[in-house]
């Protein structure tokens, strides 16, 4: 038997209507629990529900918007009686890959607004239900979280503060018998993934500034079975490639390593460049 038995447990999951979202809430099903489908477009998440099984409902709601989160949790509790697992698993990606000078401060500020304000939101919400249950909220962080963001500044930066926050948030649910995790993933297979790298040309030139076996894809069932199986056995991280966990272990010896070539590689110094050049070039092109 798992340490944390999903079956006939509540589960709420953000931007659940696809990707790792979708899969996560398909799987927790799978094992017994309700889920509650959360997504900004009401009709994606009520269609996903009922695609799922009779133990999910879909539910409209904007993560940035700390009402309709609360609301959504409400709905929840309504609907099942009690809220024990919140996955605060909405997120986005910058439009434009590229550097911080160049990049829309709109574009920028929103990707801090739905990943991490919207983890907060999310966090918040749920926390009454999870302390009075002795459940868990869990929170995608990245590789992202320790990792240097040329590049994908507000990305690194929302998930770095992530992880600040579940980590916190563990800290200080323990004494009441709940917990955080925080899942780390590296590059997954999902529609954010193809959209901020296989559809625009500073995606592709991010890709040139990485080793190849970085950039293996894994497919999104498997990056949530990963993120399931920690749930259920109340971890405080897990990770998806496997490996990534001795990265972040070592980060404190990697990263001023890895920074120092970020700054003084000619390669990659080359395709900040390039980035730079791709996105005035889009701006133009759109204007």
């Amino acid at each position: 038997m798992p340490v944390y038995d999903l079956n006939g447990k509540v589960a709420l999951v953000t931007g659940a209507a696809r990707g790792i979202g979708y899969e996560t809430a398909r799987q927790m099903h799978l094992r017994g629990a309700s889920v509650a489908i959360v997504d900004l477009d009401v009709a994606e998440a009520r269609e996903v529900a009922e695609r799922i099984g009779p133990r999910a409902i879909g539910i409209g709601a904007d993560v940035t918007d700390d009402g309709a989160i609360m609301r959504a949790v409400a709905e929840t509790v309504e609907r099942f009686g009690g809220l024990d697992v919140a996955v605060a698993n909405a997120g986005i990606a910058p439009p434009t890959i590229t550097t911080m000078r160049k990049m829309p401060a709109e574009e920028w500020e929103r990707v801090l607004d739905v990943n991490l304000l919207g983890a907060c939101h999310t966090a918040r919400a749920a926390l009454p239900q999870i302390s009075e249950r002795g459940g868990q909220i869990v929170f995608i962080g990245s590789i992202y979280s320790f990792a240097n963001g040329l590049l994908a500044s507000p990305y690194a930066i929302s998930k770095a503060g992530v992880e600040a926050l579940g980590r916190a948030l563990r800290a200080e649910l323990a004494p009441l018998g709940a917990s955080a995790m925080v899942a780390y993933f590296g590059w997954v297979e999902t529609e954010l993934v193809q959209q901020s790298l296989d559809r625009q040309g500073g995606g592709k030139t991010l890709q040139d500034t990485l080793p190849a076996f970085v950039l293996k894809r894994i497919p999104a069932d498997e990056a949530a079975a990963v993120l399931v199986r920690g749930i259920e056995e109340r971890a405080p991280r897990t990770f998806a490639p496997g490996w990534w966990r001795y990265a972040s272990a070592l980060r404190g010896l990697l990263n001023p390593l890895l920074d120092r070539r970020a700054e003084r590689d000619a390669q990659i110094a080359a395709s900040i460049r390039e980035a730079e050049e791709l996105s005035a070039g889009d701006a133009s092109a759109a204007g």
